[in-house]
């Protein structure tokens, strides 16, 4: 039997086509003009920060074998390095440093003659007006790979945290415009404050590493700046992966002691993490694209698998949508010169 269409069912249809027509979002999608006009997101070189890793020596430039394109750089190169992506419009550079001996103390943190010191000083004579950025934490110092002092075979909270506020004053005078406290200690960042005021350095801000988990994702950084712990590992400090609220509260105590910005580590797999900071406290807020993150991306262009520089850049802008304000990426020149 046909179906009859009364004039009142046509109109509907009529009315329903028309609006069809209305509500077309690809509109605005046709031409990059277009797209870039109602770019909700937009990444810009400025706010990222360009992790460097110092050692001894002179003219030296060693890759790190799981992080192509990331070097061990002597100071001179790491000059160079700072340089060449303040040229790019990148404003600062995030200081580790490799020494020449480690103890049990991690004394070589605060010698005013190891590699970050000496690179603070000669970065903000030759390179005018970069910021320098200075990870704060022993690891990279100890012989045994963790965070601060052993007293049997546990890191002991309060004598680690003197021995950061060494470090974050060695710094401070060498010239460093922010200190980033990476180790997770209690109290660490109400200590450094205070010391830094004390000592002259009220200018100095601090970036805490207020919520950085206990990840997979660190292994590449290990080679890069030789801090592999030599037993155990570091779950009785850093944070488990599984808690958010936890993170809240550490940065909420993070900024009562003193923290001027607030950094989130890793980025990818705490997206969440950084949005609740973001939306909670309204502050300055960091985050750190680590080692296994970019590695990750390196391995998988190299085999082919993926359009490296596509997935760099929707890499980096979901973690500015998400609500960072700071990005520290390795990937900061390349990110810088795609922009461009």
């Amino acid at each position: 039997m046909a179906t009859r269409t009364t004039p009142s069912s046509t109109h509907s249809q009529a009315n329903r086509a028309q609006l069809d027509l209305r509500r077309r979002p690809r509109r605005l999608r046709r031409t990059p003009a277009l797209r870039a006009m109602v770019r909700e997101t937009r990444l810009t070189p400025d706010m990222f920060l360009y992790p460097l890793f110092v050692v001894p020596g002179e003219g030296q430039r060693r890759e790190v074998r799981s992080m192509p394109g990331v070097y061990q750089l002597s100071v001179d190169e790491a000059v160079k390095e700072a340089a060449a992506a303040k040229a790019d419009g990148i404003p600062g550079v995030l200081l580790f440093g490799l020494p020449d001996a480690k103890d049990d103390v991690g004394s070589a943190a605060y010698d005013p003659e190891a590699p970050v010191q000496t690179a603070i000083r000669a970065l903000k004579r030759e390179v005018p007006g970069v910021l320098v950025v200075t990870d704060v934490c022993l690891c990279e110092y100890t012989s045994h790979g963790h965070c601060g002092i052993l007293i049997d075979e546990e890191i002991a909270n309060d004598p680690t945290v003197e021995q950061l506020v060494r470090s974050a004053l060695s710094h401070a005078a060498a010239g460093a415009d922010i200190v980033a406290p990476s180790d997770m200690m209690d109290g660490r960042i109400g200590r450094i404050r205070e010391a830094l005021d004390h000592a002259g350095f009220p200018q100095v801000a601090i970036m805490s590493y207020a919520a950085k988990y206990c990840s997979a994702f660190y292994g590449p950084f290990r080679d890069a700046a030789d801090s592999a712990p030599a037993f155990g590992d570091r779950r009785s400090h850093q944070m488990d992966p599984a808690n958010v609220d936890e993170a809240l509260r550490e940065v909420e105590l993070d900024l009562e002691e003193g923290a001027d910005i607030i950094l989130v580590k890793p980025a990818i797999t705490y997206l969440d993490v950084i949005r609740r900071v973001k939306d909670e406290f309204g502050v300055p807020t960091a985050a750190y694209h680590v080692s296994g993150e970019y590695a990750m991306l390196k391995a998988a262009a190299r085999n082919g698998w993926i359009d490296e520089p596509r997935a760099m850049m929707e890499t980096l802008t979901s973690i500015h949508r998400a609500g960072a304000d700071i990005i520290v990426t390795y990937y900061a020149r390349e990110a810088a010169r795609a922009l461009a």
